[in-house]
Parts: C-alpha cells; sequence; structure tokens
C-alpha cells in the first residue's frame, strides 16, 4: 500500500553519545587497555564533540574539511594544518576498539572530521555505508573512500516518485554501482536498495559475483521480475535474507521457490508478501522446513490459513510473520489446530498480512498477542469492534500501523471511527508509533472515518507515543495542542487533513496554532508534515522553534515566498525539504544559497518557481545538481518540478 510507505531512521543523539561512552569504557578495561587510555578515550569521544559534529552526512564525511571538524575549528582549510596532522594521543587499537562499538554512521562521520589519524581508522574499519540518494556521490568515490565495505544501502528516486511525480525513465539504476562493487567488494555481503531501478540482469549479476552475498532487501524499487528471483535462489547458496517489500515488478508466477537447491539451510528472513501470483506451497514449505533459523516468514495472499498452519508448525521461532489470506472457511478441527499453531509460536513479536480479514477468525491470534510489540494491518480494514477486541490482548504494543475503510457519501457501513482508536488508547499504554492511512487515499467521494476525537484518545492513553502518521477528515487547533502537550515527545509528527486547505473545522480559522503548538512544544523534532489552511505565520513557527527538524514535507500551503524563507533561515539541521502546491516562487528559492550544500535534497512542484530561477540557482551554486521536470503542454518558462541534490558529482547524465 503506497501510503505505508516510508520509514524513518533512528536518530542518534546525546544519550547514545553517553551510551557509546559507558560501553566503551567498560570494553576497554576489560580487554585489558589502562585507565589512563580510557580516560583520554572517553574524553576525545565524549558529548562536547558529538553534540557539535553529530549529524553530519555521509556525504560531508567523504571529503573531511578540517574547518568542520572541532579539533581544527580555528585552522586553515588545508589538510597540512598542524591540527588535522597531529597525530592520535592513544593507540590505534584503542581507537580500532572504540570505532567497532561506534554503529551510528552519522556519529562515525563525525569522527572522521577530527584528525587524520582518526579519518583512516574510521576508512579502514568501517564494513557499512549508508547513501542517502545515488546520485550525491559516485560508487567511485565510495570505493576509494571506504576499502573494507562488506554492505550498502542505497536510496535512489525522490520519494513523490511513489505518487508518480517522477518520469518513468528518471534513472537511479543500480547496474553502474554493481560494476564498481564487484571490483572494489568482491566480498559484498549485504546490498538494501530503496527507491533504485533493478533489472532482472542485474540481479543475476549480484547473483554470481558477490560469492559471500548474503542478503538483499528491495524496497520500492523497479524494473525486474520473478526471473530475477530465480537467479537470486539458484546462485546464492549463503543467502540469508531475501526481502521484497511495495516493489513494481513482473510477477511471473511462484516458481521461482522451486529454485532454492534442495541442500539450501541458511534464510533467516523471507518476505514476498508483496508478489501477487500463486506460489509453489510445497516448494515453501519445503524451504521452511530446512532452514531452521527462519526468524522473519511473510507470505502474500495466496496462502491459506490451512496452508499457514502447517507453515507455523514447521517454524514455531518465527519472531515476525506476515500471513496470507484470513478470508476463507474453517472446519472446527482446522481452526483448533490453526489456533494451536499460533499458541506455539512463544517468540512471536510482529504480526502483518491480515488480508480482508474475517473477524469470525481473529481470536486464533489472541493467543500470540500477549507479546506482540508490532501489528500491522495495513491490509486487514477491520471495524471499530474487532480493532477493540484485537488491541485489548496486546498490552506489549509499541507500533500500530492500520488503515481506514473508506465509505462513500451514499452507503452505511461500519469502520475503523474514532472508538477503535479510543480502545487503542485504553488497551496499549507502551504504544510508541501509530500510523493510520485510508485504504484509497486518491477517491474523492468518500468519507472517512477517524477526526481529532480518536487522535486525541490515543494521546490520552499512550504518553510515549513519539512516532504519528495520521490521515484524517477534520482537525482542530485545540485537538493538536491537547496531543502534544499529553504526548510531548514526538520526534515525527506527520498529519494529513485529507481535504486540501481545510480550515479549524470549528472556529473556520488557519490550522497555525495547530502546528505552531507541535514545534514550540516538541523540542526533540526530526520529522514533520503539515496539512490544512495554513498562512506564512506557520512557517515563521517553524522556522524560530524547530531546531531539531530534518524533514519537512508541506503541500497545498503559505502565503507568500516569506514562508520557505523562515524555513531556510530557522531550521538550521534540515536536510530534506519537499513542497508541492504551495505560493513559493523565486525569492523564496533563492534564498536558501547558504543552505542547500548542507541539505541531502530539496523538491519543489507545482509552485511558482520559474526556469530563470533555476538557471539562477544553478550558476550561484554549481556544486548542486539543479534538475527541473517539465509537464507535457506547460507553459516553457515555468518550472514545474525541481530536485536539488547536494552532490560531489557533476550533473547526472540524464535517461
Amino acid at each position: 500500500m503506497a501510503m505505508g510507505k516510508g520509514y524513518a531512521r533512528a536518530y542518534y543523539g546525546t544519550e547514545h553519545a553517553t551510551a557509546v561512552q559507558r560501553k566503551s569504557s567498560a570494553h576497554l578495561l576489560i580487554s585489558g587497555v589502562s585507565n589512563a587510555y580510557t580516560l583520554e578515550v572517553l574524553r576525545v569521544f565524549g558529548n562536547p564533540i558529538l553534540q557539535v559534529l553529530k549529524g553530519l552526512s555521509f556525504e560531508s564525511a567523504m571529503v573531511p574539511d578540517p574547518k568542520r571538524c572541532n579539533s581544527c575549528k580555528d585552522s586553515a582549510s588545508s589538510r597540512d594544518s598542524p591540527e588535522w596532522t597531529r597525530p592520535s594521543p592513544f593507540p590505534d587499537e584503542v581507537l580500532d576498539r572504540v570505532l567497532s562499538l561506534m554503529e551510528s554512521h552519522k556519529d562515525r562521520s563525525s569522527v572522521s572530521l577530527v584528525c587524520k589519524d582518526w579519518y583512516n581508522a574510521e576508512r579502514w574499519s568501517r564494513s557499512h555505508v549508508f547513501i542517502g540518494n545515488c546520485y550525491s556521490v559516485s560508487p567511485e568515490i565510495v570505493a576509494r573512500r571506504f576499502p573494507n565495505i562488506r554492505s550498502v544501502t542505497l536510496k535512489g528516486k525522490p520519494r513523490f516518485s511513489d505518487f508518480n511525480l517522477v518520469p518513468q525513465n528518471w534513472g537511479a539504476d543500480i547496474c553502474s554501482w554493481l560494476a564498481v562493487f564487484a571490483a572494489a567488494y568482491p566480498f559484498l555481503e549485504e546490498l538494501r536498495l530503496k527507491r533504485m531501478a533493478v533489472s532482472d540482469e542485474s540481479l543475476e549479476f549480484i547473483a554470481t559475483s558477490f560469492p559471500c552475498f548474503k542478503s538483499l532487501s528491495l524496497l520500492s524499487c523497479d524494473g525486474f521480475s520473478t526471473d530475477g528471483l530465480k537467479s537470486m535462489a539458484s546462485h546464492c547458496k549463503n543467502l540469508t535474507e531475501l526481502d521484497l517489500q511495495e516493489n513494481v515488478m513482473d510477477d511471473l508466477g511462484g516458481g521461482w521457490l522451486s529454485c532454492f537447491p534442495e541442500n539450501f539451510v541458511t534464510l533467516e528472513v523471507l518476505n514476498f508478501a508483496s508478489l501477487n501470483s500463486d506460489v509453489s506451497f510445497d516448494a515453501l514449505e519445503a524451504l521452511v522446513t530446512r532452514c531452521k533459523s527462519l526468524r522473519v516468514l511473510k507470505v502474500n495472499k495466496t496462502i491459506t490459513l490451512e496452508q499457514l498452519q502447517r507453515l507455523l508448525v514447521r517454524a514455531p521461532q518465527l519472531v515476525e510473520l506476515g500471513t496470507g489470506s484470513f478470508q476463507q472457511d474453517l472446519m472446527p478441527r482446522v481452526y483448533a489446530e490453526l489456533e494451536s499453531a499460533f499458541n506455539n509460536c512463544k517468540n512471536l513479536h510482529t504480526l502483518s498480512g491480515l488480508w480482508e480479514a474475517n473477524f469470525l477468525y481473529l481470536p486464533v491470534l489472541y493467543v500470540a498477542s500477549a507479546g506482540l510489540t508490532f501489528l500491522n494491518l495495513s491490509y486487514a480494514c477491520l471495524r471499530s469492534n474487532e480493532l477493540a477486541n484485537l488491541v485489548a490482548h496486546c498490552p506489549s504494543l509499541r507500533r500500530l500501523w492500520f488503515a481506514v475503510i473508506i465509505v462513500s457519501k451514499t452507503e452505511v457501513l461500519d469502520t475503523v471511527e474514532d472508538k477503535g482508536l479510543e480502545a487503542v488508547g485504553s488497551s496499549c499504554p507502551l504504544l510508541e508509533e501509530l500510523r493510520v492511512f485510508p485504504a484509497d487515499p486518491f477517491d474523492q467521494d468518500i468519507v472517512h472515518g477517524v477526526t481529532e476525537s480518536g487522535f486525541v484518545a490515543v494521546s490520552r492513553g499512550c504518553r510515549r507515543l513519539h512516532y504519528v502518521l495520521y490521515f484524517c477528515r477534520q482537525m482542530s487547533n485545540a485537538a493538536v495542542a491537547t496531543i502534544v502537550q499529553n504526548c510531548p515527545d514526538f520526534t515525527h509528527f506527520r498529519l494529513c487533513i485529507m481535504n486540501p486547505g481545510q480550515p479549524d473545522y470549528l472556529t473556520n480559522e488557519p490550522m497555525d496554532e495547530a502546528f505552531g503548538a507541535v514545534v514550540k512544544t516538541c523540542t526533540k523534532l526530526q520529522r514533520l508534515a503539515v496539512s490544512g489552511l495554513l498562512t506564512d505565520l506557520t512557517f515563521e513557527y517553524i522556522g524560530k522553534y524547530a531546531k531539531n527538524l530534518e524533514t519537512l514535507s508541506v503541500a497545498f500551503a503559505g502565503s507568500s515566498d516569506l514562508g520557505m524563507q523562515c524555513v531556510l533561515g530557522g531550521c538550521t539541521k534540515l536536510r530534506k525539504l519537499e513542497i508541492r502546491d504551495c505560493p513559493f516562487g523565486n525569492a523564496a528559492l533563492l534564498s536558501g544559497l547558504e543552505k542547500y550544500e548542507s541539505m541531502r535534497s530539496l523538491w519543489m512542484s507545482a509552485c511558482n518557481v520559474t526556469m530563470n530561477g533555476c538557471r539562477l540557482l544553478a550558476k550561484e551554486m554549481p556544486r548542486l545538481n539543479v534538475e527541473v521536470m517539465k509537464d507535457d503542454e506547460s507553459d516553457d518558462s515555468q518550472a514545474d518540478k525541481i530536485l536539488k541534490i547536494a552532490s560531489l558529482e557533476t550533473a547526472r547524465k540524464q535517461m
């Protein structure tokens, strides 16, 4: 489901730095390093440096800049400065040990900027690299910078490609990256790709060029078919993970599961929930039986409840399960066997699937629900009483996703409404993440089932809530203010009022004070999506108070260029800015000249920017890739869609 996309990364701040200190100290003392060296490590890796340097991107660490280094802040930009070339005050083995305990790519990138020794130590010790945009840096630069990579996470097309706003053949092909990786990283083990173009030939190349390859995750990718999956199954002898999520691919049948060799036993994660065709159940059952270490299994909707029961009997060790269809008729004996199979899954903490769930069979889940921490009901389309009965058995729930059944204006049906959310608030006190989205967001002649009342009810009962994506049919300023007072620790707040430009339904005033309350109260806020009738006052609030904001999404909002100018001038940590259907023009675009190089990307569509404004931006900022995408039959002077990428490369080749 399109609206279920988009996963947020954790942010490592002061608490993480403190944890690194404590963990480093313990490990250094155990390994026999003296207390003097331990104290020196803690001093250098302490909070002051990380607080200054945290949040620097991978791209900014590709070519270290001594001016941005805390220890070299007074030096010239040359790498030959004494501060940059000064040797590390403690042995290499101590630095290597501390770096091995650092998991955050942001913190590692920050460490590499301190001095030359730390740069080299981080360079040689890094085994995983995250690249937030495939055009921000070339694969050759990555290979030169990091010689020992085993795992790569790579993102391609802009998020708006999910909504068909990016040309079909825009680019983001994995092919050129694989060619470099094959030469530089023959022992590559893991690829995690998002919104990349991946062909069957590329999948075959991965399967045959990297003998140690173990893990492939494709999220919202396109260009391949199940023939490519056959290559992966046939040639990757050590494969532990095959994770396919929301891809646009040619589903040519389920025979690819039969291509795993009979002696293949290493699989730990298998997710083919987004595929549509029937699979060979005999091959699937045999594979699940052989792979004793299988932890995650997410099947597609063609798998019946009876088949699911057989799979659970053979894999009671699962911790994450995505079921198939939950709709067919069951005999009492099969129902009892299915309930028994769920009861034997003692380690289950994540449940998804449940396509078109029949309320008669939901009780089989109750025996396995006590330990659930993540419940994804995106495809279940439950009604209020069904959701209430299910979450009542999930006291440990931390994450909940569900889709609202959409009802036409002329049809009356029960659906998940505010009563269902009231049940969530009363049953799930540990809830941290809530996503509520419509099953069909593009249907205009609809009535949506949730309002501000359900959101307020959740906020009262779930005080740990810090991530929300909430689609609703109405909202008020007072309700949002109450919500953030109840849950002031929001890091991600994404509110979508379905009718663009809708005011506070009680007062008919703009929704400015609602989002003003969000940014004033939620000081840890990293991602914000705004909606409703908004004036420039909203953006003045954002620029003044949202000092930790990294990603902002705006649609159908603002009064003038001032709004965007306030955001670019005030949000010092902003990394991604997404704008559509707003009145912002050239003055707003050009107000960010000093900001854009530190941002990962800027997207603007259906705004008031002209081609001359884009040309001036490209001239003033030669290190940026500024790309304009024109719509058919549009005004030649208008820039219909703009994508700005901070890059170490020259402009990308156009498709």
